[in-house]
């Protein structure tokens, strides 16, 4: 057991050092990742402040941006990991090995963090620089908790859609696009949730990210505390609970029926 342990956590740590050292290989594309994001979100701060918006909203779209940057991660450098392995030929060397594959997509996940962090804290250092957005934090470690349950929460719902992305194939792609915006706007990652209407609120409420914005910015931006976020905390914690056991049955269920059906490691199969 020891030795398992000892040997995932190795795995792990390979697989992250070849996630940052790969993504930080060209010094201008990690200037871009940067830039680019505090570019798209100039569109809806500038259009806030020319509705006359309150300036808590050119927070929430601060805030809203940084996790966007999380999210985006989770689809296309972890969901769709897999998928790439496959059409490259490097994911029979994975199925071969020794090694579990949670491991691996743990690596994934530690190594897209750190990418992700760099473009997160650029976004966050514009956001109260360049648009003067409010920040009022009275709880800093209950901001922290938050955050953590949340990249916890995606990052498990990242290895349950590798599992499915793996075994569909080009199918992967088109649900990655289909994903992304609509959970842009229902976990209301430009403005909050509660100006939705009630129904639509409950359906955005299958998402981590939902409950994850909605704590932050009650902390960062409303000055609250823990008292008024415990059912966002309590959420996600259920959303951990369950995603990471279904991300391992997924994952053993669908490489199991991808080898029987024998086109597991076909390209664009």
């Amino acid at each position: 057991m020891r030795e398992q342990i000892v040997r995932d956590l190795r795995v792990a740590y390979a697989r992250l050092w070849v996630r940052i050292k790969g993504s930080n290989r060209e010094p201008e594309w990690l200037v871009a990742e940067m830039i680019i994001p505090v570019i798209t979100l100039s569109a809806y701060v500038y259009m806030y402040k020319a509705l006359g918006a309150p300036p808590q909203f050119t927070s929430f779209v601060i805030i809203g941006g940084t996790m966007i940057a999380f999210w985006v991660n989770v689809l296309w450098n972890m969901s769709s990991q897999f998928y790439w392995e496959k059409e490259t030929g490097t994911l029979e060397t994975y199925l071969v090995a020794p090694i579990s594959r949670m491991a691996i997509l743990l690596g994934m996940a530690l190594g897209g963090f750190v990418n992700t962090t760099l473009r997160a804290v650029a976004i966050v250092i514009a956001g109260i620089f360049i648009f003067q957005a409010p920040i009022v934090v009275t709880e800093p470690l209950t901001a922290l908790l938050v955050f953590f349950l949340t990249i916890v929460a995606l990052y498990a719902l990242g290895m349950l859609f590798a599992s499915l992305f793996m075994l569909y194939g080009r199918e992967a792609w088109h649900t990655a696009n289909l994903l992304q915006e609509p959970v842009y706007f229902l976990s209301g990652s430009y403005f909050p949730v509660t100006y939705l209407p009630f129904i639509v609120q409950l359906g955005a409420s299958i998402l981590p990210l939902t409950f994850g914005l909605d704590g932050i910015r009650r902390v960062m931006v409303l000055g609250q505390g823990f008292v008024n976020i415990w059912f966002d905390v309590v959420m996600l914690v259920v959303f951990i609970l369950i995603l990471l056991p279904l991300a391992r049955l997924a994952l053993n269920y669908m490489e199991n029926l991808g080898k029987k059906e024998g086109r597991l490691t076909l390209r664009w199969q």
